[in-house]
């Protein structure tokens, strides 16, 4: 008979118990490894009809995933490439339009034309992963005397074959409604797999008027000069020498205030007038290169800059800013012409974004300029002056570059400055009425001394002149002495 084993040897863990633990340690990181895997296993991707509601018809863009569109279907796409969709156009189009068909509440049925079928490489790596995906738009055109806002889609593309698909249905734009800016979804569009069948979504897109569009795009023009940190920068920098005065090629002491006031209502009137006739003509039509307007902007700004720190063109601000406006408008232009309006409806949306632009830039200088001209008669001002116009050109050469096709680090970080912009206002109010309590504390200070030199002297003839007459006489000299130095 073998010993027993005693000591530290008699707890050795047998080797089953061991390839146990380890098998248990595995499970349990697998656990936690695949635990977190459905927050990163891809989600099915889904198609999408995007409604952009016009005067007379609605636009609608599908979005659909080639492999689900080739599973309902039945067309053999082969590798998706561009080419082979193109190859089977026909019958993709004879599909899609065999399953799209929008009726009035009434029962009539819509016109339905399709436009061109395009396919793009989309979606998210860690999300849907990346697939092919084809892109097409309807033009829908309700019968005459039917309602175009209220209507039964028809739309089962895809769903009545693969049951896992989903249609996402939103209005991207909807001018009568005032959707301009801020598309919303209407539905979902799905199998339903109790009775086999797809139920049809109901559009229903409420009351639309004229009102509602002229208001939204008088949002509209607020948010893009809100947004719009450059078309800011160029107006606030072109206007902030406007209170001085220039003196042999240098900016010198304060203008009047008066004088001042009138440069930056002509500045900024100028300025008004030139964006308003580009943003008309480039919404009616006028051909707008977007690239080179946008570094034309940029230069703008860095002329501008230089303006403020040294005088360029003294006198002739309101023409540079006539100018310029015509540069910035055209890039305003841009907003309207996607809308693509007509009619009525581009009236009403020039006059209501202008007026919105105009609102903007007319509370942005009432916030600005008047802590500005009452700084313009500090010594402080010089150095603000400096610092600001620097720091613009800076920003200005970094939004050149990368309009001109060089991304930095200096045009992302101005792009930003619109976000700070409310600290900055206040901390220059802040600045100033400081500055003004600090100067009325001093003009206190020596009202007080001066008084006092008066009673003083009056004290002091009192002493030196019993006589009554006399000393009423010569005090009276005194504090008018005295009155008059004050």
């Amino acid at each position: 008979m073998r010993p027993k084993a005693t000591g530290p040897s008699a707890t050795k863990p047998r080797p089953a118990v061991v390839r146990s633990l380890i098998a248990a340690l595995l499970i349990l990181i697998g656990t936690f490894t695949l635990g977190v895997a459905p927050a990163s296993a891809h989600v099915l991707p889904s198609s999408s009809v995007q409604l952009n509601v016009r005067e007379d018809t609605i636009d609608a863009t599908i979005k659909i995933p080639l492999d689900d569109l080739e599973s309902a279907s039945g067309i053999n796409l082969g590798d998706e490439s561009a080419a082979t969709v193109a190859a089977h156009s026909a019958g993709i189009s004879a599909y899609l339009l065999s399953h799209f068909s929008p009726t009035s509440d009434s029962g009539e049925k819509w016109a339905v034309d399709l436009g061109q079928v395009t396919v793009a490489q989309t979606g998210n790596i860690s999300t849907t992963g990346l697939y092919q995906e084809l892109e097409a738009t309807f033009t829908l055109t309700p019968p005459p005397g039917t309602d175009s806002r209220s209507f039964d889609l028809g739309y089962d593309v895809v769903v009545d074959q693969v049951v896992t698909h989903v249609v996402l249905v939103s209005v991207v734009s909807d001018w009568a409604a005032g959707v301009v800016d801020n598309p919303h979804e209407v539905g979902t569009i799905r199998l339903d797999t109790a009775s086999g069948e797809v139920p049809s979504l109901h559009v229903d897109l409420g009351e639309g008027s004229n009102a509602s569009g002229f208001v939204s795009m008088v949002v509209l023009g607020i948010q893009h000069i809100q947004e719009g940190t450059d078309h800011q920068l160029f107006l606030l920098t072109l206007l902030m020498p406007a209170p001085l005065l220039a003196l042999r090629r240098r900016w010198g002491g304060p203008a009047p205030v008066t004088k001042a006031f009138r440069r930056i209502a002509g500045i900024t009137l100028a300025f008004t007038l030139g964006h308003s006739a580009a943003l008309a003509l480039g919404t009616l039509g006028v051909p707008v290169p977007a690239a080179p307007i946008e570094a034309l902007i940029a230069v703008s700004i860095l002329i501008a800059a230089a303006h403020a720190i040294r005088p360029l063109f003294a006198g002739r601000e309101v023409l540079v800013a006539g100018l310029f406006g015509l540069v910035h408008g055209l890039a305003f232009s841009e907003t309207l012409r996607e809308l693509d309006l007509s009619g009525t409806r581009l009236g009403l949306s020039l006059l209501g974004f202008n007026l919105g632009i105009e609102v903007m830039q007319i509370a942005v200088v009432a916030l600005v300029l008047p802590p500005l001209i009452m700084l313009a008669r500090t010594g402080a001002y010089r150095r603000l002056r400096l610092g600001a116009a620097l720091v613009v050109a800076v920003a200005s050469l970094g939004w050149l570059a990368d309009r001109l096709g060089f991304p930095n680090m200096l045009s992302s970080a101005a792009d930003n400055f619109g976000e700070f912009s409310i600290p900055i206002v206040a901390i220059l109010w802040i600045a100033t009425l400081g500055h003004v309590w600090v100067a009325r504390q001093r003009t206190k200070g020596k009202v007080g001394v001066t008084a006092g030199s008066i009673t003083q002297n009056r004290a002091l003839l009192s002493d030196v002149l019993p006589s009554p007459t006399v000393r009423r006489t010569l005090t009276g000299l005194a504090t008018k002495s005295g009155q008059a130095r004050t």
